[in-house]
């Protein structure tokens, strides 16, 4: 999708023009793919722009750092308001936010033990990511050629910025065969997730999202949808599933920040009922929660001004 340009770009503790906001081609991480990043949205309220989930955000990308042994300078509570300033230097009501820390220029080779870390915060407007009648009329979705990483290769626990060049030749391909998205698997056959969101499938009216040993990241949209879910009193659990349950599933939705909630048609031309009453249900109250409507997970939403 395009990007379109905001004023400020937040790099290493301060905000800068949007146009000066570079790096050298010699940078670390544009030649190896070490750095890890996130993805976070800002929601119009009623109070202004709220960053929805801010915190457990910037703690990801901290554990993200971790894993793969990245030092990053600033704590969570310094990059928690550098988002914040950066949103509300963008005069926008809702956007999408990309924090990045990478290693910068200085070294090159495989060691990063040497390099310095660099961080940068950015926004600009961005709409549904799997179209804007995702909810309802739902997406094509096709089992992927392409394996997920097994955790002794690449950790998928880490968003690391490597890690989607596997996510990347999987959505293209699935868009060259005519799909709206991929479903990967794990080495073992199992279902991991798809390219850039988590997978919930409906068998038996039970609510069923792999676990994170198949593949899948720890979503934060997953745990947001986990305890709507709940709360309307659907029973969700985190099981294994195989393909073929996909092909017979009652419902099947994806969840992630850039797609939020959105309901799956069908699966390898298997169709699935879209919209499903239970996904329904769950993406109404999510679309309510991250724009502060919904009382119960007000804390949720951390406003930017």
């Amino acid at each position: 999708m395009p990007i379109q340009t905001t004023p400020k770009i937040w790099m290493n503790g301060e905000l800068v023009a949007w146009a000066d906001a570079q790096i050298h081609v010699l940078t670390h991480t544009l030649h190896y793919g070490t750095g890890v990043f996130e993805g976070i949205r800002a929601y119009e309220t009623a109070d202004g722009p709220a960053v929805f989930r801010l915190t457990e955000h910037i703690q990801r990308l901290h554990n993200s750092a971790k894993i793969v042994g990245m030092e990053i300078p600033y704590s969570v509570d310094e990059l928690v308001a550098a988002t914040k300033a950066t949103v509300a230097s963008t005069g926008l009501p809702s956007c999408y936010i990309r924090p990045i820390a990478y290693y910068g220029y200085g070294e090159m080779g495989l060691n990063t033990l040497p390099c310095s870390v660099d961080v940068a915060i950015a926004c600009w407007p961005w709409g549904a990511y799997l179209g804007d009648d995702a909810v309802t009329k739902g997406v094509r979705m096709k089992i992927s050629s392409w394996t997920r990483h097994d955790h002794n290769t690449m950790p998928p626990a880490s968003k690391t910025t490597g890690n989607y060049v596997n996510s990347s030749l999987a959505k293209v391909e699935a868009l060259k065969a005519g799909y709206d998205e991929a479903i990967m698997l794990a080495p073992n056959g199992l279902v991991a997730e798809c390219t850039g969101e988590n997978l919930f499938a409906v068998r038996n009216g039970i609510i069923l999202t792999p676990p994170t040993s198949a593949g899948a990241l720890a979503g934060i949209t997953q745990d947001t949808v986990t305890a709507i879910a709940s709360d309307l009193g659907f029973d969700v659990r985190v099981d294994n599933l195989a393909r073929s349950d996909l092909y017979i599933a009652e419902e099947i939705f994806v969840c992630g920040t850039a797609a939020e909630v959105s309901s799956v048609n069908s699966v390898d031309d298997r169709a699935v009922p879209c919209p499903g009453p239970k996904t329904k249900a769950i993406a109404d109250v999510y679309a309510r929660t991250v724009r502060g409507q919904e009382a119960k997970y007000a804390h949720w939403c951390e406003l930017a001004v």
